[in-house]
């Protein structure tokens, strides 16, 4: 589903060439999630964009569902993504001037969906926003934003799904909400799950983990077998969902 080999990013800067990611190497399989950790600046969203195909490595390749990204132009790769991406910011990245309903179905109308407002309608009925359909970004809290963003992502049934600090503009409560829609869904459509974030108990959710550090993996602890991670992820979506409760409170 997705192979980076000796992925390496370099940039010229006035005082000479800097490595912002050297030498990843990562594999993940078809519904895998996987966590990517590290300090501001360490090189996680330089890594995530290469990932994705929003940018090209200096060397190295990524392989995204058999397709070579790295020999690929910006137009080959924006085809790739259009047929088996999907994205969640951290920004969330909504149209202001669409409805949470026409956020949703925009990219939908663009891959031709012919159903593509019924389809949007029951994606944000299943992250909770049946009533909250004709409302505009603005009028929506930074929570139901970041839903409408997750049932926009996942409305297009991506192969693999690139989430960078979902939870970063959320209160603890709003964000444990979103992080157990984000798994919920993931687990549901067998999606691939890559996300970027400084939260510990996010990653922990996750099968595998890596930790960049001055653009090299300095830890990746090995991946779980999926029938205990199952159940360890449902142990810390539950405690995740009382801490949640207990900060309402």
């Amino acid at each position: 589903m997705l192979h980076a080999h000796k992925l390496c990013k370099q940039v010229s800067t006035t005082s000479g060439p800097l490595d912002i990611l050297q030498q990843v190497d990562l594999t993940l399989q078809r519904g895998d999630s996987l966590a990517i950790t590290g300090t501001s600046g360490s090189g996680k969203s330089t890594l995530l964009g290469l990932l994705a195909g929003l940018d090209a490595p200096s060397s190295g390749h990524v392989l995204l569902n058999n397709h070579n990204l790295s020999d690929m132009n910006e137009e080959g790769r924006a085809r790739v993504r259009a047929q088996h991406v999907g994205f969640v910011f951290q920004s969330f990245q909504l149209l202001p001037g669409l409805s949470a309903l026409e956020n949703v179905m925009m990219p939908l109308e663009l891959h031709g969906v012919a159903d593509a407002e019924q389809k949007a309608s029951q994606f944000l009925q299943r992250v909770g926003l049946a009533d909250r359909q004709q409302h505009y970004p603005r009028q929506l809290s930074g929570g139901e934003q970041q839903r409408v963003a997750i049932a926009r992502a996942f409305a297009s049934e991506p192969d693999i799904l690139f989430a960078d600090e979902p939870t970063g503009n959320l209160d603890t409560a709003t964000g444990a909400k979103v992080i157990e829609l984000l798994f919920e869904l993931n687990r549901e459509q067998d999606t691939t799950l890559v996300l970027v974030t400084h939260e510990q108990r996010l990653a922990e959710l996750c099968a595998q983990q890596i930790r960049i550090e001055g653009g090299r993996v300095v830890d990746a602890p090995p991946a779980a077998q999926s029938s205990d991670q199952s159940l360890d992820n449902s142990t810390a979506q539950s405690q995740l969902q009382n801490n949640a409760e207990a900060t309402q409170s």
